[in-house]
């Protein structure tokens, strides 16, 4: 691999800064963690470094400066250690000297979870790793360790201190999170079973005919299904009328460079882009659907409509892999969860692997109690699209230079 795992670490009795995604969605009024996926998937990596003799020094992040869900992460070692069976102690500071004297007095098997380290300035700068490997955070947490780990995939489309920071200085290592999603994702983007599906809906439609084209052009997806806001897009592309609520929908990503750009993808490649041929429109809080040809229309369009969504399950139906970024409509709606429960029910019962990935699809499928039955669940939501359309990603390009030095 170009990326050293733990299975080439030796961390008995040595100290490991182990950087970790557990932003969670936080109740709006009490602040509390409303979903704990993300600290359930952080939990192997603490044990087997664990198990194997480290002192594990976490960093992490909740919410941004400004944003309503920035908060400490003393309720996330609480989680954590609920969720792992292993005592995680929390400290309400990052670089200060009880922080310093806490890692040196730790012992095998200590765990401790620093606190949010977005609450430094210097964790967002937008940085190349050799430039964070000289901020106050590396200079005064790195001296104290002999291991770093990044098991953040979430955040690896960030080139952010403590995500590639401390790779330039110690020896760095992917965490089992990280090694999962960059193999599992590697082997739909090189070598996936045949037919490939894609389906992309959501409400972001930007990079979609990146996507596309990627995945066509390297003749990695043989057929594409769209549905929710960039299936408007690409209709509206092609210079369909939709009417004021659908157009005014469109206004935050559209734009004539990105139009032009869908056009162009779908002119290419028509013959693997299926579009929705009717839609679910809401009139009066009530489902009406209409075909593409009764547009424009007052109603706002919310889902994709029954012809649309037989369409695409005799496509589905043909697969061997399937890749899902987003809903088919408003799937918060259960009027307009339509779509998106017949598509994803179709997926879990063929004979597919299926992959999906994004905030809005993964509530979906929960909201549908699909989870076990989706062959993988990723966690990345930014680093997924990025993944997608082939940009490399700085947290691991970072782990990737590591090597090589550590190889040199």
């Amino acid at each position: 691999m170009e990326f050293n795992t733990l299975d080439e670490a030796e961390v008995e009795a040595k100290t490991v800064i182990l950087r970790i995604d557990i932003n969670t969605p936080l109740d709006r009024d009490t602040h509390q963690i409303l979903d704990l996926t993300r600290i359930k998937n952080a939990v192997p990596t603490i044990k087997e470094l664990v198990g194997k003799g480290a002192k594990v020094v976490i960093l992490a992040h909740q919410g941004r400066k400004g944003s309503r869900d920035f908060t400490s992460l003393e309720q996330h070692a609480e989680a954590l250690s609920e969720c792992s069976g292993i005592k995680i102690r929390f400290t309400p500071d990052l670089m200060g000297e009880k922080v310093i004297s806490a890692i040196r007095s730790m012992r095998v098997g200590d765990v401790l979870l620093l606190d949010n380290v977005r609450g430094w300035d210097g964790e967002t700068l937008k940085l190349s790793p050799e430039e964070h490997s000289k901020s106050e955070l590396v200079r005064k947490l790195a001296p104290l360790a002999q291991l770093y780990v990044n098991d953040a995939f979430a955040a690896a489309h960030r080139s952010q201190c403590s995500l590639v920071g401390f790779a330039p200085l110690l020896p760095s290592y992917a965490g089992r999170l990280m090694e999962k999603e960059l193999k599992t994702l590697s082997k739909i983007t090189t070598n996936p079973a045949k037919p490939f599906i894609m389906l992309l809906g959501g409400a972001k439609f930007s990079e979609v005919p990146t996507v596309i084209e990627r995945m066509l052009a390297l003749e990695l997806a043989d057929k594409v299904i769209v549905g929710g806001l960039p299936a408007h897009a690409f209709y509206k592309a092609k210079g369909v009328l939709l009417g004021a609520p659908t157009e005014r929908s469109l206004q935050r990503e559209g734009s004539p460079e990105v139009y032009e750009e869908i056009k162009r993808v779908f002119d290419k490649y028509e013959a693997q882009i299926h579009l929705p041929i009717d839609f679910g429109g809401e009139i009066n809080g009530k489902r009406e659907e209409l075909r593409v040809d009764e547009l424009p229309t007052n109603l706002p369009l919310l889902d994709i409509g029954t012809q649309s969504i037989n369409e695409f399950k005799e496509v589905i139906a043909q697969a061997k892999t399937v890749f899902v970024s987003g809903p088919m409509g408003v799937s918060e709606n259960p009027n307009f969860m339509k779509g998106t429960k017949e598509l994803f029910t179709a997926i879990v019962h063929s004979d597919a692997f299926s992959l999906v990935g994004g905030a809005h699809t993964i509530a979906a499928v929960k909201k549908l109690n699909l989870q076990d039955k989706i062959s993988y669940i990723s966690t990345g939501g930014g680093a997924l699209e990025k993944y997608m359309i082939g940009k490399p990603l700085p947290a691991v390009e970072a782990l990737k230079e590591a090597k090589k030095r550590m190889e040199s």
